[in-house]
């Protein structure tokens, strides 16, 4: 059986986790004024902040013994079709909720000094995507869930549009044409469930629908038109280099920290436990697609001579991982892609902030501009460094552990599976530590360079806090993979018992 729902919490946690970062947002886009800019970038900090630590209480208060829904609000929408404004958390879901809230403040931080025109409207597009995010994560109402996720995409083809590069409009308009036109196929899937159903949209009534094989594999090819663009799963996966290279800095880290895990988790909670069948049925298409893009994307981002294009390419590669883990149906891989997709969300959102670093000092993203950065920034090239082991799967960071398990799953499911995805960690060692060398190492290539200077202090404290969070997720990931154990094992019995 899959998950239930815990009896409803007094106080409204997730209401706040969604709407304070959002009411921030429109008063930031109320008061704030460009000729006074630290009036904006305060209150968006406070926001963000308040915005977490809402967040805090829904890990202190989880109880990890069970897979049910906790922190549960509900309440009616749209009483004529049965909508109802209705949120709850689970293991799975909880880390994403913190995950977001944590981006959140450092996307604001790392936004304050570059940002110089249309502070309010950047800052203010940020919280109110913080606050649709976490909603994505929380809803309980299939309906409710559509508006969160469709909704994100404004806020972000926004950052893109406005504060991008100078391809933005092209890459703006590519994001949300594929975004939205996978979703499409999500809605006619909701409104087919609505009906079988008896007319509810509430995601665990459909967990517990029986629907014939044949329907399953159209809801679930359906469902994957949007869930494997916003992954992105290879071949639909063209509109993320575009959209990473011409995202400010801010857009960069979010889009690859968080919104790629709308669609991971979206698997979770809508395509194994809705069409179990189905699942397995079409297992080796997802795991086929999950291996192309792990070792093709890999090989795609060794050859690239943009930083931001390189690290674009090997969220994907990680990605892949993700998607591997889910479709082999043990608790190794699945618990490892999760583990996988919150360190992807520091370790990327990372390495992000340090080529943004770079970018704000050269304006270029070119490895071939570069050389000797270690010799005038040695605590940048540190972190740098750190940031990009972990990319590649160095052991004792987090990059490895959620790596690690989807290998045992995989191998334990597979020794041919497995031994493919372990390429992974040969070709992340390859592009990362290639990029680290030829920008980092050896003589400083060009006058530009010798001019660069090291972290400033609201730069070190970013890139610290992110290094803490690479390091203890690496070396004790038990926190992170308790929450989360009840609710997998609850998805792989259900997943398992429906098989036919």
């Amino acid at each position: 059986m899959m998950a239930s729902e815990m009896a409803s919490n007094t106080f409204p946690w997730l209401t706040l986790a969604i709407f304070v970062p959002i009411v921030f947002g429109l008063l930031v886009l109320a008061l704030g004024r460009d000729d006074r800019p630290g009036l904006t970038r305060v209150l968006s900090l406070v926001g963000a902040l308040i915005g977490f630590a809402v967040t805090i209480p829904l890990y202190t208060g989880f109880d990890a013994s069970t897979a049910a829904m906790q922190f549960v609000e509900k309440a009616p929408w749209i009483e004529a079709f049965n909508v109802n404004y209705h949120l709850g958390i689970d293991g799975i879901s909880l880390w994403f909720v913190l995950l977001t809230a944590f981006i959140t403040i450092i996307v604001v931080l790392a936004g304050w000094e570059v940002i110089t025109s249309r502070v309010s409207q950047y800052m203010a597009a940020f919280l109110i995507l913080s606050g649709l995010m976490v909603g994505v994560f929380a809803a309980l109402d299939g309906m409710l869930f559509y508006v969160f996720f469709e909704a994100t995409l404004i806020p972000m083809y926004i950052i893109i549009g406005v504060w991008g590069g100078p391809n933005r409009v092209y890459a703006a308009f590519k994001f949300f044409l594929y975004t939205l036109l996978g979703s499409l196929l999500t809605l006619v899937a909701f409104i087919y469930l609505w009906n079988a159903s008896g007319g509810s949209f509430d995601i665990l009534t459909w967990h517990q629908v029986k629907l014939g094989h044949t329907a399953q594999v159209l809801i679930f090819l359906a469902l994957l038109a949007a869930f494997a663009v916003k992954v992105p799963m290879w071949p639909v996966h063209t509109w993320l280099p575009d959209a990473h290279v011409e995202a400010p800095t801010g857009g960069s880290v979010v889009l690859a920290a968080i919104m790629l895990k709308l669609g991971a988790y979206g698997f979770l909670r809508f395509s194994l436990p809705i069409t179990p069948d189905a699942s397995h049925s079409l297992a080796g298409l997802m795991i086929a697609l999950s291996l192309i893009a792990v070792i093709y994307i890999g090989l795609v981002a060794i050859v690239q001579d943009d930083m931001k294009k390189l690290v674009a390419y090997s969220s994907v590669a990680h990605m892949g991982f993700v998607t591997l883990g889910f479709f082999i149906f043990n608790t190794a891989g699945v618990e490892g892609a999760i583990v996988q997709m919150i360190s992807h969300g520091f370790v990327s959102g990372a390495m992000f902030l340090c080529i943004g670093v770079l970018y704000d000092r050269m304006h270029s993203r070119r490895i071939a501009d570069y050389g000797g950065v270690i010799n005038v920034m040695p605590r940048f090239v540190t972190f740098f460094v750190l940031f990009s082991m972990a990319n590649s799967g160095l052991p004792a960071t987090s990059g490895f552990v959620g790596e690690f398990m989807v290998i045992m799953g995989a191998v334990e499911h597979n020794f041919w599976i497995g031994l493919l995805a372990a390429t992974a960690l040969i070709l992340g060692a390859s592009y990362s530590l290639w990029m680290v060398k030829r920008v980092a190492f050896g003589d400083i290539s060009n006058d530009h360079v010798r001019e660069l200077t090291d972290l400033n202090g609201r730069e070190f404290l970013i890139l610290g806090v992110m290094a803490i969070a690479v390091l203890y997720m690496g070396i004790y990931p038990k926190p992170f993979t308790d929450v989360m154990h009840a609710s997998v094992q609850a998805l792989l019995q259900h997943v398992a018992v429906s098989k036919l």
